[in-house]
């Protein structure tokens, strides 16, 4: 897919931080046992984030840190090549890259194992944040995404996405929040408090229902619109929920909810999705695009997402998403949706290559 030409050669209109990772997904369907084959994609869910953003028009910058070894090299190709501003993705001479290593199921979830204790990305720290800074990361930046992955792998890390908040106050940009709980790097009783309080500080919160209810410490049964006021209780001014093949809801605080339809089309992989989601939403938004048109944007681009194997492959750009009107509504969305198996026939067979 072609890059976005405007998002080349600008200061960065978005800022974002975590880890980046070297994906291997498994060639086939089936255990992770019997995998024989696996291809391998840049992956995070900031990257994915920051990759999505810029093909649809939006410059963004990502701070962070990889190894000094062959996948590191790679993902800061990748990324540029993507138009991504990597001038503050730096290279950690004392840490490997992190890995993931993940199967492909047609039936329940899939299996992934982590390998990133003690890797370059978690030792991001506050100063790599003031370094970006002082080089003017923020100085014309409009918009914050962080997520619930980087402060779950180390308290630097975590300090540096604190940093990053204040900076961006500082700079009167939104900030926006995905809680991304991964419970592989922490249990829901140590997530909840720093959640809670990045959630505190944010703007925008956006959320699967299960996140939502740990993070505002909500049954797990709560209704949907109830855990969109449990997170708007918690301080930002919007909360959204991610519902899957139920679409999704959002709620501004002194607004009644927003309901979207899902997109549907046929799931290939579904990894990368909620980043894809939050792209589109964020782009809509910069875009001054209301809270009903962004979400219906950032449906289309989740189920796009979906339709490819690998976390970036998927990822509408501007003269994909241009043509299809998704601010309309759920119609032209679906109109559209049928196309998607046959263009990730074409993602497909570039997946895992094509940036090499």
């Amino acid at each position: 897919m072609a890059d976005s030409p405007s998002a080349r050669g600008r200061p960065p209109e978005i800022v974002t931080l975590g880890e980046c990772l070297m994906a291997l997904v498994a060639s086939e369907y089936g255990p992770l046992a019997e995998a024989r084959g696996f291809g391998a994609h840049v992956a995070g869910a900031e990257a994915n984030l920051a990759v999505g953003l810029n093909r649809l028009g939006h410059p963004t910058a990502f701070i962070g840190r990889v190894g000094p070894d062959g996948f590191g090299t790679a993902i800061c190709r990748a990324l540029r090549g993507a138009g991504v501003n990597v001038d503050w993705l730096g290279v950690d001479d004392a840490a490997p890259t992190g890995i993931l290593v993940r199967e492909r199921r047609a039936l329940g979830a899939a299996e992934v194992l982590y390998y990133r204790s003690g890797s370059a990305g978690s030792r991001l720290e506050s100063a790599d944040v003031d370094a970006a800074a002082a080089e003017g990361a923020f100085s014309g930046a409009r918009w914050l995404h962080v997520t619930g992955v980087t402060p779950a792998l180390s308290r630097s890390a975590r300090d540096a996405v604190e940093r990053a908040l204040e900076l961006a106050r500082a700079a009167g940009a939104t900030v926006s929040l995905d809680l991304n709980l991964r419970r592989k790097l922490w249990t829901d009783r140590d997530a909840r408090p720093v959640l809670a309080a990045l959630a505190a500080r944010s703007d925008v919160v956006l959320a699967s229902e299960d996140e939502a209810a740990v993070v505002t410490g909500s049954a797990v049964n709560s209704k949907p619109d109830d855990l969109l006021g449990a997170i708007l209780a918690l301080g930002p001014s919007t909360a959204i929920l991610k519902l899957g093949a139920n679409g999704a809801i959002a709620r501004e605080k002194e607004g009644d909810v927003v309901r979207a339809a899902a997109v549907r089309v046929t799931a290939i992989d579904p990894i990368g999705a909620g980043d894809a989601f939050c792209a589109g939403f964020i782009a809509a938004r910069l875009e001054g695009k209301d809270l009903a048109a962004a979400l219906n944007v950032a449906n289309l681009s989740g189920a796009a997402a979906v339709a490819a194997v690998g976390d970036q492959a998927g990822l509408l750009d501007r003269t994909e998403l241009d043509p299809l009107g998704p601010a309309e509504g759920p119609p032209a969305a679906f109109a559209y949706a049928r196309s998607c198996t046959r263009r990730a026939v074409l993602c497909n067979q570039f997946a895992g290559s094509a940036w090499w």
